[in-house]
């Protein structure tokens, strides 16, 4: 099971450690990553730097946007969320590959992750549509409104993006949207912050929840914080149990995907349900959803508790 893969020899205080990790990874991520982003999106945009600027601050007036915003995007991703934190490793004499392991990941619990995460969905659908629809109290009014406005920007962003022209256009997405984010943040936010949590706390699930509490944070989308809290603590459990970073990276990779893809289904017309929507699920449907999310995540404690106990 889980052992911390980032105290296996002296470092920094961890408070050292995840000050220097937040530096590095909002340093790529907002300056580095976007700025080389920019300029090889430049050849797949009809204007040169100046017009390229000018579109970036308005997107939805300018279609032909689309994909060098994708392209800015998937850099900053890549250089702040993966090449960042390989670097950070290099220096602590490490390396991203130790947080993967080979033995242990069999097609069960592969499966059984997949499943988890699809079927969760129903479950945090009640906290979807709970927390978009909070209302601060009086004295917070101003943030609200701050808060309102920002998620109505990103909404307005994210649809603009995920409008898909052809099957093209959704496999850039998928690779953008779904598989640079869950390496990479599952490598920052559980892989590194977890951990480094863990090392200063000895408490996996204070660690899990705070690691959980920092990514959700950082999306600065304050009506969806409570459900993407709860699926960065699904993913953080996931890896606990498994000691095995790839089935948090897949956990994410298919809560995003299966999005994506539902997505374009709904506007090919071949699928009913909006995805984009904050309604929950039927009750009844959230209530048998709870029961399988929790049988099975219990099963995949179990595999790997009962696996520990038969190596050890």
């Amino acid at each position: 099971m889980f052992e911390n893969q980032l105290g296996s020899r002296p470092q920094n205080h961890p408070v050292i450690n995840l000050i220097i990790i937040l530096l590095m990874v909002g340093l790529g991520f907002v300056i580095i990553g976007p700025i080389i982003g920019f300029f090889i999106a430049l050849p797949f945009y009809d204007g040169g730097m100046i017009e390229l600027a000018e579109a970036i601050q308005r997107p939805l007036d300018n279609p032909g946007i689309k994909i060098p915003l994708y392209i800015i995007q998937g850099c900053a991703t890549f250089i702040g969320l993966i090449v960042a934190p390989a670097i950070f490793l290099v220096r602590e004499q490490r390396s991203l590959g130790d947080f993967f392991r080979t033995e242990g990941l069999a097609w069960v619990p592969v499966l059984v992750t997949g499943v988890v995460v699809i079927i969760f969905m129903a479950v945090n659908s009640i906290f979807i549509e709970w927390n978009a629809n909070f209302d601060f109290p009086d004295f917070a009014r101003e943030f609200e409104t701050w808060a309102r406005e920002r998620e109505d920007t990103a909404a307005d962003l994210t649809r603009f993006l995920t409008e898909f022209d052809s099957a093209g256009e959704l496999l850039l997405a998928l690779a953008i949207i779904a598989v640079l984010p869950a390496v990479g943040e599952e490598i920052v936010f559980r892989g590194l912050i977890q951990n480094e949590l863990y090392r200063g706390t000895r408490n996996i699930h204070v660690s899990i929840w705070v690691a959980a509490i920092l990514f959700s944070a950082i999306h600065f989308q304050f009506f969806g914080f409570v459900p993407r809290l709860l699926l960065g603590a699904l993913f953080g459990y996931l890896y606990y149990w498994s000691g095995n970073l790839a089935l948090a990276i897949l956990a994410h990779f298919v809560n995003n995907g299966v999005s994506v893809v539902a997505l374009y289904m709904y506007q090919q017309g071949t699928f009913t349900f909006d995805v984009e929507s904050q309604e929950s699920a039927p009750v009844n449907v959230v209530i048998l959803s709870s029961v399988l999310t929790a049988g099975l995540l219990y099963y995949f404690y179990k595999y790997y508790q009962d696996r520990k106990i038969a190596l050890d």
